[in-house]
């Protein structure tokens, strides 16, 4: 009788052990997704924009596919898969302030992680790239272009499921953000970092399709801003984790 009424207690551990490993991927993705953004800024600032034709991109992947793939924001491919580590820590974390928010942005945030993985252009246009370059006449050449034109147009950026994975994600962590103000768990700095990155990172993804020079502008503002987000959040989260094993246990 005396193991049987252990049980229930071996089982509140087991899923407070779960809860807090959860925690802890969730603040070591969030220092991943600064580090990687890091890597993001200098391939872009090494490299250069993307391509501006169909040619423009062949021609890059077929001078050097590693370099191609980097240019072609396959970096920001992997940030926003980052995303799968993060989001069950801080639903974890943020649940008792509003379960209902928690619901939804976890949702959001998966389908933005999902479709961007579908949508991302990136091995599509390598191949067709490897195709063009041996293709034996000037009408298959022009079939591929149409081929590139079409992936580029259905891609993450250009795309009505890439502007709707915008507005998903960014509105998510607008609403994650404002949760963070209200928890204790959270510094205030970092509730009002992430409202500033992704409020911003939201209106230029609104604006972009009428006025990109805008959205350039602002999306310049937001970047130092989810640095010092993913910086805090991760500090936050695991500051959090430790503290869990403090917390008594009750049988």
């Amino acid at each position: 009788m005396a193991q049987l009424a252990q049980v229930p207690f071996a089982l509140k551990q087991d899923q407070a052990s779960l809860r807090q490993r959860l925690i802890q991927i969730g603040g070591v993705s969030a220092w991943a997704q600064l580090g990687w953004l890091v890597v993001v800024i200098i391939v872009g600032l090494t490299l250069g924009p993307w391509p501006e034709t169909v040619e423009g991109y062949f021609s890059m992947y077929a001078e050097t596919p590693l370099l191609g793939l980097l240019r072609d924001d396959v970096t920001s491919l992997v940030l926003i898969l980052l995303y799968i580590g993060l989001m069950p820590g801080i639903a974890l974390a943020l649940w008792q302030e509003n379960p209902l928010i928690i619901l939804f942005t976890t949702l959001f945030t998966g389908i933005a992680v999902i479709t961007s993985l579908a949508t991302q252009s990136s091995f599509a246009l390598l191949h067709l790239a490897e195709r063009y370059e041996l293709a034996a006449t000037a009408a298959e050449q022009a079939r591929l272009l149409a081929a590139g034109e079409a992936v580029l147009a259905s891609n993450m950026w250009n795309s009505t499921s890439g502007f709707f994975n915008g507005i998903l994600l960014q509105g998510s962590g607008v609403l994650l953000s404002y949760l963070m103000l209200r928890s204790k768990k959270f510094g205030t700095l970092t509730g009002a970092a992430g409202l500033i990155a992704n409020g911003f990172d939201l209106l230029q993804h609104l604006l972009h399709l009428f006025a990109p020079a805008a959205a350039g502008i602002i999306i310049t503002v937001a970047g130092p801003f989810y640095l010092l987000w993913y910086l805090l959040m991760g500090r936050d989260l695991l500051r959090h984790a430790r503290k869990m094993d403090q917390e008594p246990q009750h049988a």
